[in-house]
């Protein structure tokens, strides 16, 4: 695992910098159809149906919405993101690893800024642990794995992606940074929204772990 070249490290948010035994996401799913139920006056299966559909058509279901039916976004995600954060653990090892790493880090995740603070928080990873915080609203609302999610991003920080690594736990979103010439980490299973990984995930994916923490330090 050479990661000796890499300045900048940047992580997906959720299922990433915290286990998905927490089921958070489980939580905004049902608030995600339930928001669709109101807001498309449409029965609970469709909205469902709906919300599946529109995360693998336009890699989330906001997206979809957007595109399908000009939600107001910053509205969908006050709603969705109205969470019990308290299923999340304070994780002081993987704080500590994240710390040690040489260079920038970063966090780039299709939720928005504001939760992600909130998210940060709970598990107690001090905010100034990072170099910057970037949502959905910093990427012009465009969510990973459209390409156009990457470019603000590594804009703003003046990133150089052949010396930055990629932590996710969907596949999907690493081929872009692979493309770039990124190291790409796929953290956990493979999560792809409401479907479940199958097979192989691709070159793309150069390095998997289901212990972060673990990972991180054996970097440093």
């Amino acid at each position: 695992m050479d990661f000796s070249h890499v300045t900048t490290w940047i992580f997906d948010l959720d299922n990433t910098l915290y286990p998905p035994e927490a089921q958070l996401f489980a939580q905004i799913e049902v608030r995600m159809t339930a928001w669709m139920m109101r807001a498309l006056d449409v029965p609970q299966d469709h909205a469902n149906r709906l919300r599946a559909d529109y995360w693998r058509l336009h890699g989330t279901t906001l997206a979809g919405l957007m595109a399908e039916h000009q939600v107001d976004p910053a509205a969908y995600l006050a709603d969705v993101h109205d969470i019990d954060f308290s299923v999340l653990t304070p994780d002081p090892d993987l704080a500590e690893a994240i710390a040690a790493l040489p260079g920038r880090r970063i966090i780039h995740t299709n939720g928005d800024a504001g939760y992600a603070r909130r998210v940060l928080a709970a598990r107690a990873l001090p905010e100034d642990l990072f170099d910057a915080v970037y949502g959905i609203e910093e990427a012009g609302f465009h969510p990973k794995p459209d390409p156009r999610a990457y470019a603000p991003i590594l804009a703003a920080s003046g990133i150089d992606p052949t010396r930055a690594a990629f932590f996710e736990d969907d596949p999907r979103n690493l081929i872009v940074p692979h493309d770039l010439g990124m190291r790409t980490v796929l953290v956990g299973d493979g999560r792809h929204g409401p479907d479940a990984l199958t097979g192989g995930v691709g070159p793309h994916v150069q390095h998997r772990t289901h212990d972060l923490t673990g990972f991180l330090r054996a970097l440093v």
